[in-house]
Parts: C-alpha cells; sequence; structure tokens
C-alpha cells in the first residue's frame, strides 16, 4: 500500500508533492430509496381509482334468478336491465380457474336464442355448481310449464335441444 492509498482511505487529503493536483476522493449520487415514497404515492394514485372504480361496478351488478327468467342489471351511474327468458337459455358451461376455485367462486358461460344477449357471461359466482343446478332446473321447469323446446337447424337438418 502507499501513501496514497492510505490517504484516500483514511479520509485525509493526500500528501502530493504538488498540492495544487486535485484528487477526487469520493464520487456519487444520492440513492435511489430517498424516491421510494414518491413511488409508492404514485402506486397508490394510479391503482386506487382503479381498484376502487372495480369495486363499484362489482356492487352495482345485480344478477337474480327467477323460476321463469334470468334478470341481470349492470352499470353505476347509468343502469342496463336484460332479461333473459329460461327457455331461451340453450345451454352452458362452469369454468372453475384456479384462483376462483381457491374462492369458492367459478364462471358460468351461456348461450340463448335471446337476440340481444346470445352469449351471457357470469364472472366470480360464489357457488357457481349450486347456480349451474337451479337454472338447469328451472329451464326445464319452464320450457315443460310453456311446452317449449329448442329446434336448431344445422348442416343435418333440424335438431331438437334439450338439457
Amino acid at each position: 500500500m502507499n501513501d496514497r492509498d492510505s490517504s484516500i482511505s483514511s479520509g485525509l487529503p493526500a500528501a502530493s508533492p504538488d498540492a495544487r493536483t486535485e484528487l477526487t476522493l469520493w464520487e456519487g449520487s444520492p440513492s435511489g430509496w430517498q424516491l421510494l415514497g414518491w413511488w409508492i404515492s404514485l402506486l397508490l394514485v394510479i391503482t386506487l381509482p382503479i381498484v376502487w372504480w372495480k369495486w363499484l361496478v362489482q356492487k352495482n351488478t345485480r344478477i337474480r334468478l327467477t323460476n321463469q327468467r334470468l334478470r341481470l342489471q349492470t352499470g353505476v351511474f347509468s343502469k342496463q336491465h336484460e332479461d333473459i327468458e329460461l327457455y331461451r337459455v340453450k345451454d352452458w358451461i362452469v369454468t372453475e380457474p384456479f384462483w376462483q376455485r381457491l374462492l369458492g367462486c367459478g364462471t358460468i358461460a351461456m348461450v340463448t336464442s335471446d337476440r340481444t344477449a346470445p352469449e351471457v357471461a357470469l364472472e366470480w359466482l360464489p357457488e357457481v355448481t349450486g347456480f349451474a343446478d337451479s337454472l338447469r332446473q328451472a329451464v326445464e321447469a319452464v320450457r315443460d310449464r310453456k311446452r317449449v323446446r329448442e329446434v336448431d337447424f344445422g348442416e343435418d337438418g333440424p335438431t331438437e335441444s334439450g338439457l
């Protein structure tokens, strides 16, 4: 170790033969940690309104299954009401993605003959299999009561759709 190295490590100015020579003893910039609070604030400013809006949409969505129809009401400021007659429900599939299944929820996607809502997906329904069972029983009952059968016209000709 020479005299210059020992003077830098001790923080003392180097004893140089020429005192007019400027030596850099330390160089850097302030730590980025000082901005942590600002980054957190930015994330909160961006994400909190989004989460709050999604919560409002979820709280203002109503699904009601009756013995005659499926009633959907959506909208926070403006409301939209959709009624799907149960005899128009043709088929459905229940899916339980991993995260929804862990939380006891699932998604039911329905195909209907309703012109305004040919496909309906209800996501994050609690106890989705119970809902699907109730839907099946209600669809069968209303079809029997109204004596309605769904007939599909495909390439092979008409086929009766029954649940």
